[in-house]
């Protein structure tokens, strides 16, 4: 068990380069519209949202190269990429030298929700699953923390500190590549690229007591024909979970407030440099409820801990639109959105990446995840693109009633439509869920 979780929390390490990736822009939000004069539209689509379009092409693109070169590999290219952009977008000097290599680093997030959650669910033991996949989305909001850290120590570093902000990351994209070279290819990929004897090889640590011979022969009884694709009817149900799933994360708002996290509090009659610093409470709040939900996903199941997280995003988003409405300023909308946070991070933070890894079979489990993830990262990337614009014209408490209508959505599809994966084997679930 102890190469497992070693193993699990090398790959999930690269969460922490996601998060710290996703989030580190916001401290440089205003600077850079004020340094290249950009307008509201051109910063939101084109500056600010650069890394989340990268972030769809790599998750729509990315399970090719983990079914074709396998997870390892694929998260050795991810920490290059996310290398070269952190010192790329470092020293750029033009918005669009800026956006490019921000875009490469996008390509990195999205290609990591598909390979890491993957892997981690293919050496796990079925009891033990969420709490080892959800490593993966405790890493992203370490990493949320340490970059909204990071800028807040950064802010007076030099005449430019967007610079060290964003270049900072070079250093744990390094540590992470060197912690993938030393794990194994998954056994459920060795065995469906007919490598059994590396399979068994693997087995033996992460399975001491499974037969290599039986172990293939379940597998292969799970594995339909080469030429299935997850648009078939018969997985219908698993691709309509995925979708909606990665549609109610989005449509909270989550990416929004994190990306704008500043401006909502500067929004709100706060300082910049206390906004900054509120901003890493914000993460701070994100790193305690995910561990308390990793806690809970393997005993209250992947469906409780919906419905917790679905009441807690309702009642917090209707109170910070209130606090806008009424001009309520100081602590309450900090407060507020830390209760959001944690709402956030207790239901579907720390569920999401759990469940899209759990409900396709082996064989089209990248190309389920890539679907997932390509849900998720377009609205991550066309959400927080058009804030600065809605905040200007139809104002912040409107957009958060919109938001809070959205998780009513959410907590109507929990009940009726998500089932629960709580130990249940990999391939039972994928049985269970086919037409």
């Amino acid at each position: 068990m102890n190469k497992i979780f070693f193993w699990s929390f090398s790959v999930a390490l690269a969460g922490l380069l996601f998060g710290f990736d996703t989030i580190v822009i916001s401290g440089a939000d205003k600077k850079l519209q004020e340094l290249w004069s950009t307008s509201d539209f051109f910063h939101g689509f084109v500056v600010m949202a650069s890394a989340l379009w990268g972030t769809v092409v790599g998750a729509i693109t990315g399970g090719m190269p983990n079914n074709k070169y396998g997870r390892k590999n694929t998260l050795i290219g991810i920490g290059v990429l996310y290398f070269v952009s952190a010192l790329g977008a470092a020293m750029a000097n033009d918005p669009f030298t800026f956006a490019l290599f921000r875009f490469i680093g996008g390509l990195g997030i999205g290609a990591s929700t598909i390979a890491a959650p993957g892997y981690i669910s293919e050496i796990a033991p079925a009891e033990k699953r969420g709490r080892l996949v959800a490593m993966y989305q405790l890493s992203i909001v370490i990493g949320i923390l340490t970059a909204f850290l990071s800028n807040y120590l950064f802010r007076n570093t030099g005449e430019q500190p967007w610079r060290w902000m964003i270049g900072v990351a070079a250093f744990p994209s390094l540590i992470y590549l060197v912690a993938v070279l030393f794990i194994p290819n998954s056994p459920s990929w060795l065995v469906m690229k007919g490598r059994n004897a590396e399979a068994e090889k693997v087995l033996k640590v992460i399975a001491p007591n499974t037969d290599i011979k039986n172990y293939v022969a379940d597998f292969k009884s799970g594995e339909s024909k080469a030429n299935e694709n997850i648009f078939m009817k018969k997985y219908r149900p698993a691709l309509m979970l995925a979708f909606f799933i990665a549609f109610f994360n989005q449509f909270s708002g989550i990416n929004a407030i994190l990306y704008y996290a500043p401006r909502i509090f500067e929004e709100a009659g706060i300082g910049s440099s206390i906004a900054l610093l509120s901003s890493a409470g914000i993460g701070l709040v994100n790193i305690l409820f995910t561990l308390i939900g990793m806690l809970l996903i393997d005993r209250l199941g992947r469906k409780q801990l919906l419905y917790i997280g679905s009441f807690g995003y309702i009642i917090s988003l209707l109170l910070v639109a209130i606090s806008f409405f009424f001009g309520w300023t100081g602590l309450s909308i900090p407060v507020f959105l830390f209760c959001f946070i944690a709402a956030h991070a207790i239901g579907q933070g720390t569920v999401i990446w759990v469940f899209i890894a759990e409900i396709f079979p082996t064989h089209l489990r990248a190309q389920g995840q890539a679907f997932g993830s390509s849900v998720h990262w377009v609205l991550a990337a066309a959400i927080p693109s058009f804030i600065p614009f809605l905040f200007s014209t139809v104002g912040a408490g409107a957009v958060f009633v919109f938001f809070a209508f959205m998780m009513i959505g959410q907590l109507i599809w929990v009940r009726f439509k998500m089932p629960e994966t709580k130990g249940i084997s990999l391939e039972a679930v994928s049985r269970k869920l086919i037409q």
